[in-house]
């Protein structure tokens, strides 16, 4: 009999998660739609034809192996650093320092490649990675730590370690760490033991896209089925009950800081060991600041981080093919992606339009842009 009633069950269970999933997917879904067609106008009052420019688009992004590959290249990073700005949004906390972290993390692993020699590649390599990783992870455990023990905001804390950690960088590479062999501010070449091959030898795509999407994995297992994750996100949905629970706050947050961190270091690791083979400032193009949208895009989910990542990899690598068709600005990319982030955040906007029904309260498909809006309040639950 119980197990009869459990068949019964499931169906249903199954159509409540699929609708769940079905309304938690439209809204950006939605927004990705509205701003293209925004986009497409102002491509129209331009003088450009948005039906030549979003094909070259595509065929820019998808047309061929060499444009896969650079979108794949392209989405990488975004990967990473939007997986960590998710973890801290899923642990009630707004980690804007990514930018600083993933410079950090960048010349820690270019240092690591150039300068430990003899060692084999299956060793080298990991140990670069790994210091790229805990490079980010130390650059957000300080604003986590001064939370947790102040309560002084990490909005504050880590907009201000931005710089701090751009400007040393910048200090490194035109004295202590800078390549003697050129006036280009820039380190060494890193040893070929510390590169991460590519997938394809005629293509640019490497193996760090791999171990992006492996992330991901393990974010989700994190989050979702281990102890730490489930007292990560009980801090980020309530501090005061996860308090009165027995949960320690303020080592969560101390925690959940350094695996974002670690995550953007990693972000720069890859793109230095994978791609670049040095470390240069002019690397990153605002990859960190990007990836606050591709967390919030993806619903501060992991695989919706990894959606957003290859969508906002493929409108960056297709733009240059539909400047060029179109004679369009290629600044319209950039206009289309703000406007991809502003109606995600502004949800209702694309309710409105499409005249969707509002979520229930407390409803699981609910989006996780309240968890970072939560992670904006004043800091005082974080002494504990």
């Amino acid at each position: 009999m119980q197990s009869t009633s459990r068949r019964g069950k499931a169906p249903g269970a199954v159509r409540a998660s699929i609708l769940g999933l079905t309304r938690t997917l439209s809204i950006p879904a939605l927004a990705v739609l509205t701003a293209l067609l925004i986009g497409a106008l102002i491509m129209l009052l331009s003088g450009g034809n948005p039906l030549v420019g979003y094909v070259a688009l595509f065929e820019g992004a998808f047309g061929k192996a060499r444009s896969l590959s650079e979108t794949a290249v392209a989405a990488t990073p975004y990967v990473f650093a939007g997986l960590g700005i998710a973890l801290g949004f899923r642990g009630g906390l707004f980690n804007i320092g990514v930018e600083g972290q993933l410079f950090i993390g960048s010349i820690c692993a270019a240092g690591v490649g150039y300068a430990v020699h003899g060692l084999p590649w299956f060793i080298h390599m990991p140990l670069a990675l790994l210091a790229g990783c805990l490079g980010g992870a130390i650059c957000a455990g300080i604003p986590g730590f001064l939370k947790a023990k102040t309560g002084a905001h990490e909005v504050i804390t880590t907009i201000m370690i931005n710089y701090m950690a751009i400007y040393f960088t910048n200090w490194l590479v035109t004295g202590p760490m800078q390549d003697p062999g050129t006036i280009v501010p820039q380190t060494r070449r890193i040893l070929a033991t510390a590169e991460i091959p590519a997938i394809w030898g005629a293509y640019r795509v490497h193996w760090g896209t791999v171990l992006a999407i492996a992330a991901a994995a393990l974010v989700f297992w994190l989050l979702w089925r281990t102890v730490l994750g489930f007292e990560i996100r009980t801090v980020g949905a309530n501090p005061d009950a996860a308090k009165y629970a027995g949960i320690h706050v303020g080592r969560n947050i101390v925690i959940t800081m350094m695996l974002s961190g670690a995550l953007a270091g990693a972000a720069g690791a890859v793109e230095v060991l994978g791609l670049n083979h040095y470390f240069a400032p002019s690397f990153s193009i605002g990859y960190g600041f990007d990836s606050i949208a591709v967390a919030v895009l993806g619903k501060s989910h992991p695989w919706g981080v990894v959606a957003s990542a290859f969508l906002f990899g493929a409108l960056n690598n297709g733009a240059n093919l539909m400047q060029l068709r179109t004679q369009s600005p290629v600044y319209i990319i950039s206009i289309v992606q703000a406007l991809i982030l502003m109606l995600v955040s502004a949800d209702q906007i694309v309710r409105r339009l499409y005249r969707l029904k509002d979520l229930p309260k407390g409803n699981l498909a609910t989006p996780a842009v309240a968890t970072s809006e939560s992670a904006l309040g004043t800091g005082k639950e974080a002494k504990s």
